[in-house]
């Protein structure tokens, strides 16, 4: 359970990475001319992805990803004497993605960085591969 914890966490640092660092893409890309980053669907899933995100908490929901990793750890059994209270992995993925802060920060946080993906979206539209981008 522990292996599945980990990956679990995994996963979910991995959308953290897709949506941070997918803006940063998107807007460098445009800078530069990559049209691949104004792709549809790459751009929908991005926008999916944060809007979960401030949905979330907007709504005080906590992520379906954070509830199924500490249910995991503890059908794993927490009362295991190790180093960490989680695994190796688990402990340092855990130190980049939770911090401890009022609600409201992650809130306004959540939201202002959705309303950046929305800027850059209008910003940067999307293309579909039947309309031509116009310079």
């Amino acid at each position: 359970m522990q292996f599945l914890a980990d990956a679990i966490l995994a996963l979910h640092f991995a959308i953290v990475l897709f949506v941070v660092g997918g803006l940063i893409l998107i807007i460098v890309g445009n800078l530069n001319g990559w049209r691949w980053v104004n792709a549809l669907w790459l751009r929908f899933l991005h926008l999916a992805a944060i809007a979960m995100v401030v949905a979330e908490a907007w709504l005080g929901i906590t992520c379906p990803l954070t509830t199924l990793e500490f249910w995991l750890r503890a059908q794993a059994g927490a009362g295991v004497a190790t180093a960490y209270s989680e695994s190796f992995i688990g402990h340092w993925l855990q130190g980049l993605l939770f911090y401890a802060a009022p609600p409201w920060v992650f809130v306004l946080t959540y939201t202002i960085f959705g309303a950046l993906v929305v800027a850059v979206w209008f910003r940067f539209p999307p293309e579909s591969k039947g309309r031509k981008k116009i310079s």
